[in-house]
């Protein structure tokens, strides 16, 4: 006789946008995945990618125990033994070469997790190490660093209010395709409607008529890049026109005479030329946004990993606070989440820091704690003092996913040590001497720290574990807590000892600090902004109210907070900040005092509703139909390069060349060639038996891990110049 089916509720976590889920599960079977119609956030949306949660949890490619890579192939170990090997090979690399001769690299899935989340931390202390990196560098730095310059905390993010503005200003973003991203909005599609349907209005800006742009009211391709420049005219019209109007943030703010006076030769004629706009649509896009009743600026990956990403959000900040849109309703806000991220680290100091020390081969500034990840090849491929010759990867495959993978996938094979805490034998696991696997997200506890954080309204959701994992399994949290603990050579503190009162990872596990944090939340019982929710009301917000409230709990749209939040020394919104004023310059130096770039093409990258990480690739519902990892190519240029629809053509740069489909398309502007990310699986030794055979080609191949944002650090992938033939 079998179980009867049984309904799960919880939050998928494949991407940013926070989607309910109701899943059907009998015993240890999924049965079916289908949007939560009841979840107050989600609405009942749904993606693809969640219905390959069951793909990802029955894959017979997941590693579910340790394993060492032999000369003969890879072996299953004991967790004791994967364990020991690891650690003391950690101790042996840094005893010999300097505790800097251990690298970590965290990839986007860690922020998914809040094992990851809670754990990881604490043990990467005990590696006392500077050479860590993570994924951040690649997407989304500029966004934390001009966060940490004018609010002085890297989190405190301005959020759009797209609920209830009037006018919304996209410029590289396609949440179509990412669900929302540093703007979690599950059911985007229909809140950008709604949007249009109260008389509200949408402009997409991008070099590519993506699926948002299709949606948009206006959309104007721009040549990749210039952003900057757009952004600079539109300050300076609304400056010269009289338009604005910041409001009562005002008389917090400091040095907003010194941005008008900074942006004052950046006129809509002069940027024309370089982004391609014409200067009288700069000019009423400009007016329209500052007479709008309510109106947003947002960008993101677009302008995120180019050479002006930090100026860029600096930028976009700026024209929220001049317009009076900064911390108002259908403006740019900032979230009070049930836990408070910002809250928390805020008390305990860690705001953020910026330059305590340098790489050693390029001297880049650390932001964070973290090293861009464009220095993480060449800090292994350089001898001498402090030179990378072990690493450890949690969660993530940057051969793929950052700049110069094949530069990277030659540094990797030529290490001492590696050990990768993920559960595939992937492009770069593959170099790993030791994997050590956790359990996947259904078979634990999920809770969002960080996209609470990102949310477009302040919601809470808990969801227990969905499925029991296999005997022997262990979960990440697990796998770092014992990391540490042999690490510091000793049992970890307890709540009875001196040192293990506030040692909450050493001596509690993730539902309970959780509980914790939700009780000392803004709308916890000990928290300073209770609220009554429902049955559990006097109590406030605890994680045994929260289990009760299945599909989550709607704490209401986001509110004016910015000015009880401010880190900065003076408690003064700083519009001016030095270092990122010095930028300009560069800008001068690179768009105006010369030729612009008038490479044959410029390649770009795109987002698809059906990835996310390359590992999704292995997932056959999301890979199959047509080819996906296409060159997209203007008409235009297509004839000047004799090359026709479907053909196999050759993609060159300065650091290698890959081979793909060719598809003509309309989509894409003059000059811009487009391939999606997270591709490349045709490398020998990757154990993913779905995607090598749908393999595409690595755009990071491609990109340029010397082309960074020199503000930032972040990697610059948007304006690569490549040339393109047919292949032979």
């Amino acid at each position: 006789m079998t179980n009867a089916a049984n309904i799960h509720f919880r939050t998928c976590n494949l991407c940013e946008a926070m989607c309910g889920l109701e899943i059907e599960v009998q015993g240890q079977e999924i049965l079916a995945i289908r949007g939560d119609k009841a979840d107050p956030f989600s609405r009942g949306h749904i993606c693809p990618k969640a219905t390959a949660l069951a793909d990802i949890y029955h894959d017979p490619d997941r590693l579910r125990q340790p394993v060492r890579r032999t000369a003969v192939g890879w072996e299953p170990i004991s967790w004791d033994e994967a364990f020991d090997e690891v650690v003391s090979n950690i101790k042996r690399i840094q005893g010999e070469y300097g505790r800097n001769a251990i690298g970590i690299y965290q990839g986007n899935p860690n922020v998914h997790n809040v094992g990851a989340m809670f754990y990881s931390p604490p043990f990467v202390r005990t590696l006392r190490t500077k050479n860590r990196f993570s994924a951040t560098s690649v997407d989304q730095l500029p966004h934390h660093f001009a966060a940490y310059f004018m609010f002085g905390h890297q989190l405190l993010l301005p959020i759009p209010d797209v609920d209830r503005t009037d006018f919304m200003l996209m410029l590289g973003a396609n949440p179509l395709a990412s669900n929302g991203s540093l703007m979690t909005a599950p059911d985007i599609a229909n809140r950008l409607k709604a949007l249009q349907k109260r008389g509200g209005k949408l402009v997409v800006i991008d070099p590519r008529r993506t699926e948002t742009a299709v949606l948009a009211d206006t959309h104007h391709f721009i040549k990749p890049g210039s952003d900057v420049l757009l952004l600079l005219a539109l300050l300076q019209t609304i400056f010269t026109e009289g338009l604005a109007s910041p409001g009562a943030l005002a008389a917090h703010a400091d040095g907003l005479d010194t941005v008008q006076q900074a942006v004052a030769d950046f006129t809509p004629e002069l940027v024309a030329g370089p982004t391609s706009i014409p200067a009288e649509a700069i000019r009423q896009l400009a007016r329209d946004f500052a007479g709008a009743e309510t109106a947003v600026c947002y960008g993101r990956i677009g302008v995120s990993t180019q050479q002006f990403g930090g100026l860029c959000h600096w930028l976009i900040n700026l024209l929220n606070f001049v317009t009076g849109n900064l911390d108002s309703p259908g403006g740019a806000m900032f979230t009070l989440p049930a836990i408070d991220v910002v809250g928390i680290t805020t008390m305990t100091g860690q705001t953020g820091h910026y330059g305590r020390w340098h790489s050693r081969v390029r001297n880049l500034p650390e932001f964070g704690g973290e090293l861009p990840v464009s220095a993480l090849a060449e800090e292994m491929l350089t001898p001498g003092e402090g030179q990378i010759k072990g690493m450890i990867t949690v969660a993530g495959n940057p051969v793929l996913s950052t700049p110069n993978g094949r530069q990277l996938d030659e540094a990797l094979a030529g290490l001492e040590f590696m050990v990768a805490i993920d559960i595939y034998i992937n492009e770069t696991t593959r170099h790993a001497n030791i994997i050590l696997p956790p359990t996947t997200g259904l078979e634990t506890e999920h809770y969002d720290l960080i996209f609470h954080v990102l949310a477009v309204r302040n919601t809470a959701k808990y969801s227990p574990p969905l499925l029991s994992p296999a005997e022997n399994a262990r979960h990440d949290w697990q796998i770092f807590q014992e990391l540490r603990r042999r690490m510091v050579g000793q049992p970890l503190p307890t709540r009875h000892s001196p040192q293990g009162k506030l040692d909450f990872f050493g001596r509690m596990q993730p539902d309970q600090i959780v509980d914790l944090a939700l009780r000392f939340g803004p709308y916890g019982a000990h928290g300073f902004n209770q609220k009554k929710l429902g049955q559990q009301g006097k109590q406030g917000l605890k994680l045994p109210n929260l289990k009760r409230q299945v599909h989550g709990v709607d704490l209401g749209p986001l509110q004016p907070i910015l000015l009880q939040r401010l880190c900065t020394p003076n408690g003064r919104i700083q519009l001016a900040p030095e270092l990122i004023l010095a930028d300009l310059d560069r800008v001068r130096q690179t768009w105006l005092n010369g030729p612009t770039n008038d490479q044959t093409l410029t390649l770009i990258g795109r987002r698809q509703l059906r990835s996310n990480n390359s590992w999704m690739h292995n997932s056959p519902r999301l890979v199959r139909g047509k080819d996906r990892c296409t060159l997209l190519m203007h008409p235009d240029d297509a004839l000047a390069h004799n090359l026709t629809n479907g053909m196999m053509v050759k993609v060159r740069s300065r650091t290698g060349e890959i081979q793909l489909p060719l598809a003509i398309t309309e989509t894409v502007m003059p000059g811009v060639v487009s391939i999606p990310h997270g591709w490349g699986h045709d490398r020998e030794g990757v154990r993913l038996g779905t995607a090598v055979n749908h393999p595409g080609a690595s755009i990071n191949d491609l990109t340029d891990d010397q082309q960074i944002d020199q503000l930032t650090g972040n990697a610059a992938f948007c304006g690569v110049p490549v040339l393109v033939e047919p292949a032979v």
